[in-house]
């Protein structure tokens, strides 16, 4: 069970090489904590579900303006 539970909240760092933001195509950092790939210049984080990105606007969360 911890296997699955490692695997969802894991990314293959050469993905997130890759990655970029849809938005701003800035990069992307990986929050393991919330398990979403945030662009601090859109000001948008991205879900990770089952170890895989989620790249669509309109399933990202705003980030605080604070």
């Amino acid at each position: 069970m911890s296997d699955t539970e490692n695997t969802s909240r894991t990314l293959d760092p050469a993905l997130l090489e890759v990655l970029v933001c849809p938005v701003c195509h800035g990069p992307l950092i990986y929050d393991q904590a919330n398990n979403e790939l945030i662009s601090e210049q859109s000001g948008l984080a991205y879900p990770v579900r089952d170890g895989i990105p989620i790249m669509l606007v309109d399933q990202a969360r705003r980030l605080d303006a604070a």
